[in-house]
């Protein structure tokens, strides 16, 4: 898809968010894969020549960061947590699970193109283990039998909210915008932080308050 005059006037803005004009990289490459559902040659050359740099050193940022896909993924890309913590308390089982169950390996993609799913290695979560996230929003406390709920609901369009977050789960690419900086005008919806994660904070306002 060609890139429109609309789309080279977003991108000029969100370079001028920056005094040196390569740090805009990463944002700029949330943006073309907001359009596109992944990281296009098209979009590599036309940020190399806004910024002034080599396709190469554009390149070398999209595969560097895990977030960047180099392919299409789904509508909802599911990453499932398989660090020690998550695994331990059944994030393996949910992987294999949902690749049975939807009949893919890692970084496949069902063939109606709503769903994607990737083993990720933290989601930063722990507190909730095991934690799934589908374009980077999370579901905590899964089991096998909840994520394989939550693929067939994407499935059907209809996915539940994320545990925290908006109170409806972004697409893919909605949620590829969030992340080059445009606002969705969401950013107060949800839980932000939850209980478990608010733990540590409460016991040491009690123990400063017990002094």
């Amino acid at each position: 898809m060609a890139f429109t005059d609309q789309d080279i006037q977003v991108m000029d803005s969100i370079i001028k968010r920056y005094q040196r004009s390569r740090s805009a990289i990463m944002p700029l490459l949330h943006y073309v894969q907001s359009r596109d559902g992944f990281i296009t040659n098209e979009g590599i050359e036309l940020i190399a020549n806004k910024l002034d740099l080599a396709t190469a050193e554009v390149s070398a940022v999209s595969t560097f960061y895990t977030q960047y896909k180099r392919k299409p993924v789904g509508e909802y890309h599911v990453g499932v947590c398989t660090n020690t913590l998550c695994a331990v308390m059944g994030g393996d089982a949910i992987f294999a699970g949902l690749k049975d169950h939807l009949g893919l390996e890692n970084d496949g993609v069902t063939e109606d193109g709503k769903v994607s799913l990737e083993h990720i290695e933290c989601n930063a979560a722990c507190d909730y283990a095991p934690v799934v996230m589908a374009n980077w929003e999370f579901y905590d406390n899964q089991t096998v039998q909840s994520a394989k709920d939550l693929v067939d609901a994407m499935r059907e369009g209809n996915p539940p909210a994320p545990t925290r977050g908006p109170n409806s789960l972004p697409t893919w690419k909605e949620n590829s915008a969030v992340l080059a900086g445009l606002s969705d005008g969401r950013a107060a919806e949800g839980v932000q932080a939850g209980e478990a994660s608010l733990l540590g904070l409460k016991l040491s306002k009690n123990q400063d308050g017990a002094k």
